[in-house]
């Protein structure tokens, strides 16, 4: 039986593909760079089409490096980001809106009410915000000529970016997404695990425009031969930080991953139990298999890696997102400068909006190396802010942090983040825990593996950050913290 597996994994600012052995090593890897559209403040685009061109690229040049078969197609994706296309031509009707975008903030906030965020709530385990998909739904069908109508004809089909992915992949013969993409989209009905009617009347939007839900591990059609010289089974599915938490392998009720790309996202392991917060993190489905669904509790931080990106090409302050590490190490402190890096609104638990990036505490004597190492220190305060939150929801601290991600690679941040949390950080020997995920998933589905378990197994260490600075500067800087977020926020 053949056993390397191909792993999509379409993230925000790049698309890539990954081929993995049975045992999770990696044998062939490509990369792009996806381009960001500003076209207003506060609005973030992809442009499709390009999503699935490089896509389809860096399969090619993964391929190419691997000389034998494929068992499976695994797909992981940014999650929320939205793309209403022809069903007929396959043609966007606009550009994807990302998860980053904030045009629907004023929707939002016209509708908002406790009891509407109650309601929400206890059906998706969401907030009513412009993060999630429907919010951008319902502006795509307000504001395109003729989208409304062309989508109540049935003419028309959503997808979060893996449902775009497999429609072309399979050649528009399947419009499907699984169950951990549906619960970002504040349509799906966290405990029936079933898109939900209420909800779709709530957004004006009709059912006619959604995918099929299936599982993470599932049969997901094939891709169209011409694409690859053969069809090859797409077998699994999930959202990015979905899909790193099967990487991860955190499987077990408590356990915590946390992965620093574009953004940082925390995820719990909650087992067969929805945790509604009441601290404004998110309950969420971990994994859903063989019909059973794993729940979780999420804090998302909407800027992590994208402050380094911010550095290298909007001011410049250095030149690789390397540097910013040697930045780091060269000063014993920032000397009070904080980074609040809330270019697109603050994520969990602030639900802000409206909150805008500020560096706060410049002195005349504050230079490069305060800016840069306060960028990063940032990541570690969100990074607190969240698992503050889930241990004010009744979570014990976890034994350890498990990480990942491109940040992952910063040892500097990682013993920061662990002296902060007052947490042991573990870094796993395979830090492309998305990519990972996603072809576990796809091996589970195509029959590689027996069960969790033997994926459990697979995980090991790569190194293990220990905490070591005194509680009293710990709790200084994360005072310090708290006051420049205030200063920030809009309500």
């Amino acid at each position: 039986m053949p056993q390397a597996i191909l792993a999509i994994d379409q993230g925000t600012t790049s698309s890539r593909a990954m081929l993995f052995d049975r045992a999770g090593q990696v044998l062939a890897r490509a990369q792009r760079e996806l381009t960001q559209h500003y076209p207003q403040d506060g609005w973030v685009e992809h442009d499709a089409e390009q999503i699935w061109q490089d896509t389809l690229t860096v399969c090619h040049e993964a391929l190419a490096q691997y000389d034998g078969d494929v068992a499976a197609v695994g797909v992981t994706n940014q999650r929320e980001t939205t793309v209403i296309w022809e069903r007929a031509s396959g043609r966007p009707i606009h550009h994807a809106i990302v998860w980053q975008d904030r045009r629907t903030a004023d929707w939002c906030r016209a509708r908002h009410s406790h009891d509407i965020e109650s309601w929400l709530s206890q059906k998706t385990g969401l907030l009513l915000d412009p993060y999630f998909s429907a919010t951008k739904i319902a502006w795509l069908l307000e504001h395109i000529p003729g989208a409304r109508a062309a989508a109540q004809r049935g003419e028309l089909a959503f997808g979060t970016i893996d449902s775009w992915l497999i429609w072309r992949l399979t050649g528009g013969r399947v419009h499907a997404t699984d169950a951990t993409n549906a619960s970002r989209t504040l349509l799906y009905n966290l405990s029936r695990s079933d898109w939900d009617n209420d909800l779709l009347a709530f957004f004006q939007i009709p059912r006619a425009l959604l995918p099929e839900i299936r599982d993470c591990a599932a049969d997901y059609g094939t891709t169209d031969p011409a694409l690859f010289g053969r069809a090859l089974p797409i077998r699994g599915v999930a959202g990015d930080q979905q899909a790193a938490t099967v990487g991860q392998a955190c499987f077990s009720p408590g356990m915590v991953k946390s992965t620093y790309g574009t953004g940082c996202f925390m995820v719990m392991n909650t087992g067969e139990q929805i945790v509604h917060s009441k601290n404004r993190l998110l309950a969420t489905l971990a994994y859903r298999l063989n019909g059973r669904s794993t729940y979780a509790l999420e804090g998302s931080i909407f800027i992590a890696g994208a402050a380094v990106q911010w550095l290298r090409d909007a001011v410049k302050l250095i030149g690789s997102a390397a540097e910013s590490e040697q930045w780091a190490r060269a000063i014993d402190s920032t000397h009070g400068v904080y980074l609040v890096p809330a270019f697109t609104g603050l994520g969990a638990p602030y639900w802000d909006p409206r909150a805008r990036g500020a560096i706060i505490g410049l002195t005349r004597d504050s230079g490069i190396g305060e800016i840069v190492r306060a960028a990063l220190e940032s990541v570690c305060y969100q990074t607190r802010d969240l698992l503050e939150a889930m241990r004010a929801d009744g979570a014990q601290l976890p034994a350890a942090l498990r990480i990942d991600g491109g940040m992952a690679g910063n040892d500097w941040v990682m013993q920061f983040l662990a002296d902060l949390l007052a947490t042991p950080v573990e870094r796993p020997s395979i830090t492309e825990t998305t990519a990972l995920g996603a072809a576990y998933l796809a091996g589970l589905g195509a029959g590689l593996y027996r069960d969790l378990d033997e994926l459990a197994g697979l995980w090991t260490r790569q190194q293990r950050f220990e905490p070591t600075m005194p509680a009293e500067s710990r709790q200084m800087l994360y005072r310090g913290w708290l006051e420049a977020v205030g200063r920030v926020r809009s309500r």
